[in-house]
This record gives structure tokens, sequence and C-alpha cells, in this order.
């Protein structure tokens, strides 16, 4: 799946970029009719309902043309929110001493779901305190990772 999804970033990567906007990740859920794919995009403005729906026709007449994805599936264009999904080691990093809840393919100290504080980022390694102890994660082994929003 990740193949796709760095596939899909490469093809859209400039269309968004010239927008505006920042291609912030994407997300493919294959459930045979019912797919989706998520695309995440951002500015240093912010990102309104307007924006996604300028940025998913764009985003659209690419696919159509480039046909990436052969079966059903619907296109979603979203801002990251405040519990912002994290896709790549830059974005991790820049949530350095923020909370964070990560999802993992295979488990780290016991446990596949982990809450806990980013410490810091080397290459492809995560560090996080989690219930004060520190772990070390490697971002390929994250299938989902999320900054847990402060209100």
């Amino acid at each position: 799946m990740a193949t796709l999804e760095s596939k899909l970033a490469e093809m859209l990567t400039a269309p968004v970029e010239a927008l505006g906007y920042q291609l912030w990740g994407i997300e493919y859920i294959q459930a045979g009719k019912h797919s989706t794919l998520r695309v995440y995009i951002d500015s240093e403005n912010g990102v309104n309902i307007e924006d996604c729906a300028n940025a998913s026709r764009q985003i659209s007449a690419v696919l159509d043309v480039e046909d990436p994805i052969s079966h059903e599936y619907t296109l979603e264009v979203s801002s990251p929110g405040v519990d912002r999904p994290l896709f790549n080691a830059a974005q991790y990093g820049a949530y350095v001493g923020e909370e964070v809840k990560v999802q993992l393919t295979m488990p780290v100290a016991g446990s596949r779901n982990l809450k806990g504080v980013i410490t810091k980022v080397e290459g492809q390694m995560l560090s996080l305190t989690v219930d004060g102890k520190e772990l070390v994660v490697a971002l390929d082994n994250i299938r989902k990772g999320n900054v847990i929003a402060k209100f």
C-alpha cells in the first residue's frame, strides 16, 4: 500500500503546490466498492472548505488522466485538523515535545498502541517518552500516527 501512496504523492505534489497548498499526506483505505482515497492538504493560513473543493477538482482531474487506481473509490480532500496525522520524519520532527498516539505494525515494549511525548527524531527512528520510559520506534513500523490535540 505504501508504494501506491508514494506513487500518488509523486503524482499529486506539484498540482497541489501549484494551487498554493502543501500536500500533507495521503491515506488509501481499501474496502472494495467503498474504498477511500484521503488527501490531506495544508497551508500557512490554514485550509477551509473552499480550499478543499479547489484542490479536489485539481486532484480529481489528475487522477482521471493518470488512473492509478483501477477500481471504484471515493476521493476526500481534507485539512489535517488539530489531531493531525503524521506521515514522515520531518512531520514527526516538527512536533518534538508534543504528545502523539501511534499504532504500530509490530509491538514495541509489548504494545502496538503507544501514547507518549516525542523526544527526538533521528533519521527514520522516533524516540517517545511513554509512561516515564524512553522507547525508540522505527518510522516504518508506524501504521498510523496522530498528534494529540490540547485544548
